[in-house]
């Protein structure tokens, strides 16, 4: 899940945003001044910032050269091309004027993301966890690099994701391009509800083909697939070795993926 650091003064519009946010699966945290901003950014790594400039205390002006590594949307009233130039040479990734377009302001941020995964993909860099933090290796994050592929840990699940196979407790199970980019994201978020809007948005990067309505079948095939590796497991009696909780996940069928009605898919590991 992706989390995203609001800086903005005005109540109004920062209700406005977290709830704009929030529907579409990102996790908000806000702050309300300069100083606070800052303050917030020493325990929290989020993977944007959206940061008016007319702040108390601190300027957004004043913060925005104290952000490192982290793409910032700069939302202000002021609409001058020399301060938006300024800003964006500045460091800022984009900029929005007020009064903006909420659909507008969405699909900048969805951008900015999209950049930022790809960046990491690029880069071999671990993926954030749950809470928004980079993780080393082997916790939810890319394993980095092992020969020619990159690996993804989580549980007893192993993504290769170039080779697009995962290891279901030692077992390999071969996937189509959509299931690796849709476990992948399940496996970042491990038992979080993840909207089916924002899988499509996440997964668009690595299987673009992948719509609303085949969503819910490849997600069956990639289900059945886990399941019958559990079950394989079940039959043969190999489940006393796994672990209490992949004992668990095999005497229930190895049901990996739950459906969470009226929102889309989670992972239980």
């Amino acid at each position: 899940m992706y989390t995203i650091v609001v800086i903005e003064d005005d109540i109004h519009i920062g209700e406005i945003l977290e709830t704009a946010l929030g529907r579409e699966g990102y996790r908000v945290v806000r702050a309300y001044s300069g100083t606070e901003a800052l303050y917030l950014l020493e325990k929290e790594t989020p993977d944007l910032i959206l940061l008016d400039l007319m702040l108390p205390g601190l300027s957004g002006e004043e913060v925005l050269p104290k952000i490192n590594g982290i793409p910032v949307i700069v939302v202000s009233a002021k609409a001058g091309i020399d301060e938006k130039v300024d800003l964006l040479l500045g460091g800022a990734a984009d900029y929005v004027t007020k009064p903006f377009e909420l659909k507008e302001l969405l699909a900048r941020v969805k951008v900015q993301l999209r950049k930022k995964e790809a960046a990491e993909v690029n880069g071999v860099a671990g993926r954030d966890g749950a809470d928004g933090r980079n993780l080393p290796a082997g916790e939810n994050g890319m394993a980095g690099v092992s020969g020619l592929s990159r690996k993804l840990v989580c549980g007893g699940l192993e993504l290769d994701f170039d080779f697009r196979e995962v290891r279901v407790n030692g077992q390999v199970v071969k996937l189509t391009r959509t299931e690796s980019a849709i476990l992948k994201l399940l496996m970042q978020n491990p038992n979080q509800a993840i909207a089916k809007s924002v899988i499509l948005d996440r997964i668009s990067l690595d299987t673009p083909d992948c719509t609303e309505s085949s969503l819910k079948q490849h997600v069956s095939n990639l289900r059945k697939k886990l399941r019958e590796v559990g079950e394989r497991r079940a039959a043969n009696g190999k489940s006393a070795d796994v672990g209490d909780k992949g004992r668990q996940n095999d005497e229930k069928g190895c049901e990996y993926i739950e459906s969470v009605w009226g929102i889309g898919f989670k992972l239980n590991i």
